[in-house]
């Protein structure tokens, strides 16, 4: 918001989304690095992970594509959050925001069912306390989110974001 302006549109560009994926990476493979070392107990993190897995699975087969979007952006936030990081929760609820916002801008092709298999794996390897392995999965899974971003040479990203949310108020 403007002051004596009004509302606006945030328009990320590319360089600019590309910017957001390259800080998740660093946040988010560090989270899972040092996963152990606060002494928290895992169990407790992969219990939750592994509801929120299932919400995501539930929000997949539903119709809302808004609740579809913010459970698979919002893994993220809840690993953090499962770890004890606030602070790090917050950047990443805000840097997940900008890369949502980016897939639906430029028309990101990577599949909700494909996200959410790749939560449970990472999830997986937590289970297996393979730290190290949990944060190259991460690592691919932000990856393969980044690479699955379209161009926008063709429509203009406004009409794009505006189809997108279009049929968010609707009731399914």
């Amino acid at each position: 918001m403007r002051s004596r302006k009004g509302w606006y549109v945030v328009e990320p560009s590319i360089e600019q989304a590309h910017d957001a994926f390259a800080a998740r990476r660093a946040v988010e493979a560090g989270l899972l690095r040092q996963a152990g070392d606060e002494g928290r107990p895992l169990q407790l993190v992969v219990r939750r992970l592994r509801q929120h897995v299932k919400d995501e699975q539930a929000a997949i087969a539903g119709a809302d594509a808004a609740t579809r979007a913010f459970m698979l952006a919002d893994f993220h936030v809840c690993l953090a959050e499962s770890l004890g990081h606030t602070l790090l929760a917050q950047m990443l609820r805000d840097l997940t925001a900008r890369t949502t916002l980016v897939a639906t801008l430029y028309q990101s092709t990577h599949d909700a069912k494909q996200s959410c298999a790749e939560h449970a794996a990472i999830v997986a390897a937590i289970a297996r306390n393979d730290l190290v392995q949990a944060a190259e999965l991460m690592c691919e899974h932000i990856g393969s989110v980044e690479r699955a971003l379209g161009q926008a040479a063709v429509v203009d990203p406004r009409d794009r974001l505006q189809a997108a949310l279009s049929g968010l108020g609707r009731p399914a």
